[in-house]
Order: structure tokens, then sequence, then C-alpha cells
């Protein structure tokens, strides 16, 4: 007796941002919708990523914040960390928010099972669930969103205890003496911030001349310089050679300008960027392409294998949860027949959470004159803001790259107070494709961080007011 399948007009594999939010979209439509996910509704950005590592930067921002009081007149003794509560608090955030997903799942009608999802000929998708368990889903269309790991070092492999992941750095038991975190992109730089301010002595090692490789030159140098006067080092143009776990720690090799160094610490975190999950789903009996563990896809994530598509993480660069979301509802209405034609691929900003923030959205003036343009650029100091004066927060700045020729806005790049809060509005101007003559008719309001947006415009043509 033949095996009976159950019909979906699209199957999703993966809950994450990308993959639970283009079930939903998809649900909307009227499609009759699956999602298949192997651990927790959410994903590793709900559940080990994003959200987990803002509820312990906010303990961080709480703490540091205290230890500033009497700059404001407010008398309070140093505070005390229970680093056990702060990492259940950052736990519950998460479990709170996978309830959120599930109901919403629920409540649009999607059908979510288990397991582990593997695709075979015909647009077939078993799922394999923890006990065993199997289903069969056939689908019209089926939509890979199975996300990406942290990458491992040959040299130091994750083992829970001494060399840290992500998810060791979430859900540490205690506050280690001293940290060395392998990396200094966003992962690297957010859990430096962190374990820093509640005390940790923390090095990082990056094998790039600068911290946020992939970042504007200026904010690299201002986030590292601020930074390290809270005690955290830096070691830049430095690569890992060997490492040797001990009873004690970890014991680390380093080599800088020719030269060997020794560090010790007692954990070692490796934030060394990210792996796709392409292993075991199947790829194999489709057309699909792979490179480096990454689905290759064209437009509204179309893959080689007619009736497939990837979103998110899966497809490479830049491996941001907002990113794959925005890619997801785009694929589920191409296949609702409601885009069609060439892509147009919207700006997608990115953001770094450590202390200070930082923000940016579009090209960085490097590329900007590596591409051919020629450029206007604008920044404007923090300190010639007054709502960053009355909150203590003056440090830092906003950066404007404009095309002299169009005034399209070619990229901003903030750092300082809230910037992951503020480069929205650079982001909604781009989409848009304002240039600099609508950006400097509009109203601002005041007194507010914004501002700055505004004078970083104006200063780009000269006009800044308040420097």
């Amino acid at each position: 007796m033949a095996e009976q399948a159950q019909n979906f007009d699209v199957v999703v594999i993966g809950g994450g941002p990308g993959g639970y939010v283009a079930a939903l979209r998809a649900a909307q439509l009227k499609l009759r919708t699956a999602l298949v996910e192997r651990e927790s509704l959410g994903g590793i950005c709900l559940n080990w990523g994003c959200i987990p590592t803002k509820a312990l930067l906010h303990s961080a921002d709480t703490v540091r914040r205290i230890r500033h009081a009497g700059a404001q007149g407010i008398t309070v003794s140093a505070p005390e960390v229970d680093f056990g509560k702060v990492v259940a608090r950052s736990r519950n955030v998460s479990q709170r928010l996978n309830r959120g997903v599930t109901h919403l799942l629920k409540k649009a009608g999607v059908t979510v099972f288990m397991g582990t999802a593997a695709l075979e000929p015909g647009k077939k998708v078993r799922v394999t669930g923890a006990k065993g368990e199997q289903h069969l889903l056939l689908a019209r269309h089926v939509i890979v969103a199975a996300g990406a790991r942290a990458r491992e070092l040959p040299m130091l492999p994750f083992d829970g205890d001494r060399v840290w992941g992500y998810r060791e750095a979430l859900s540490a038991k205690e506050l280690p003496k001293s940290l060395v975190v392998i990396g200094a992109g966003a992962i690297g730089m957010e859990f430096a911030s962190f374990y820093a301010t509640l005390g940790t002595q923390v090095t990082v090692v990056e094998a790039a001349a600068r911290v946020l490789p992939a970042g504007d030159e200026d904010v690299s140098a201002f986030a590292q310089q601020a930074m390290a006067k809270e005690g955290i080092q830096f070691l830049t143009g430095t690569t890992l050679v060997a490492g040797e776990l001990r009873a004690d720690g970890v014991h680390l090799t380093v080599q800088r300008g020719g030269k060997a160094q020794q560090l010790e610490a007692e954990r070692v975190l490796v934030a060394v960027g990210l792996v796709g999950n392409s292993e075991g789903l199947g790829l194999e009996h489709t057309r699909a392409v792979t490179e480096k563990g990454l689905i290759q896809v064209a437009d509204w994530g179309v893959s080689a294998e007619p009736g497939v598509y990837a979103i998110g993480d899966i497809t490479g660069a830049p491996m941001l949860a907002h990113k794959a979301s925005h890619e997801g509802i785009a694929c589920v209405e191409h296949i609702a027949g409601l885009r069609s034609g060439v892509q147009h691929h919207a700006p997608i900003p990115s953001c770094v959470y450590s202390h200070p923030q930082s923000a940016s959205v579009g090209l960085t003036e490097a590329q900007a004159r590596q591409s051919g343009f020629s450029v206007r650029v604008g920044k404007f100091p923090l300190e010639g803001n007054g709502k960053a004066i009355a909150i203590d927060e003056a440090s830092g700045f906003i950066k404007t790259v404009f095309d002299e020729a169009t005034g399209e806005l070619l990229g901003a790049h903030l750092v300082g107070p809230e910037a992951t809060e503020l480069v929205h509005g650079y982001t909604l101007a781009a989409t848009l494709e304002a240039t600099e003559a609508e950006l400097m008719e509009t109203v601002f309001p005041h007194p507010t961080l914004s501002e700055a947006m505004h004078e970083a415009v104006l200063a780009a043509y000269g006009r800044a007011l308040h420097m």
C-alpha cells in the first residue's frame, strides 16, 4: 500500500524569521501551508541570537547607567549583578516570543510539523520527528529557510565548556573572569561589550586590520576606541595559530606582525561567521545548486529546481533576520502571482548592539569611491546635538554619503546612542530613492537624536548649522 502524502500549496522548511514569516504570509494569501521546524519555532534569531543577546545587552546597559548615575546627581550604591538571573531573564524573553510565534502560526492556520525535513523526488518533503515518526508532505512549492549555524575552527571545536559558540555565551552558568573573543564582527563585539560591562576581562582577536571590518572605517575606529576605554583589549591584524584546552582554561597562540603572542583565558568565544545548514536537506534529489554550503538563487529566491525556493541565511550574506523576513514575503508573493519580473532589492540595514551601538545602510565611503562615484560626505558629531547632551550620550557621530552627480543617498553610518533605532530613517529614504533635497526639506522633531541625521545630510553640502 502506497504511503499517503498530505498535500499543501507551500511547504516551508525552517521556522526562523524567514520561514515563519513566509508561512504566515502564505496563509494570509489562502495558500495551504505547512511549516517544518526541527528545534524551536522562531529559529536561531529568536531563541539563540538576535533577541536573547539584546536582552543581555539591555541588562548591561542598565548596569552602565547605574554606575554613571552620579553624574546626574543621583547617588546610588554600586550595582551587584546576579549573573544567573540576568541569563534566566534572557531565556525567558526568548521563551515568551517562542510561544507568540506558535500562537501566530496556529491562528493563521499553518500546519506545523516538528522534525527534520528532507526533500524527495517530486517535490515531496519527508519529515522525521524526534521519536522517529514519519510524515510525507507533497507540495506545489517548497521554500527552504534552513538558516545557518556558527562556524567552528578546526583547532578550537566547540566543547560546551571552555570553547563557546553564541549558544554557550548566551547560557553560561557563571561569569568568566577572562574571555578571549575570536572575531570582531557584530556577534563578537556584542558579547565582548556584554561580558566586559559585567566585569570579565575581555580580549578581542581579529584577523582583519580593524574591528567591524565590513563597516565604515570611521565607525570601526570610533567603536574600537570607545570600547577600549571600557577595558577591552583589541588585537587586530592578528591570526590564531594554535589553541590548547587546559584544566584551568584555554591557552592560545596568536600571531601579530610576524610575532607570536600567548593568551590565557578561562573561556574563548569563537565568532568567526556562519555556515549554511544545507546538509541533510535532500538537495541531491533536486537540481538546486549549492556552493560552500549556500543555496544559489535568482530573483524571488528561485533555485535551479522548479518549484523549490530558498531564502535567508542559507542563501548567503548579509545573514540578517530582517533580510530573511523580507525575502520570505517577496518569495511567497511571487509564488502567489503578486510579484514578477526583475526583483528590486531593497536596502538592507545592519545593526550592532554593543556599547556604543552602530548601524548602517548602503555603501561605505570607501565602497562608494571604489565603485566610481564622485561623492559628497557629511559627518555630524553628536556633541552638537542637544538631546545627546541632555542624556549624557554625546559621544558618536552620523555620517552620510551622497552621489555628487544625482544627490542619491548612497550610504549612511551611525555610531552612538540609539543608532540601531535611527537607521531606519535613512533606510526609508533610500527605499524611496530620496535625494538630498527631500532629506533637507524633511522636518525632524526637536529635541531628538534624529536631528543629527538631518545635520549629517546638511553637512554633506556645507550647510550644517550646529557645528
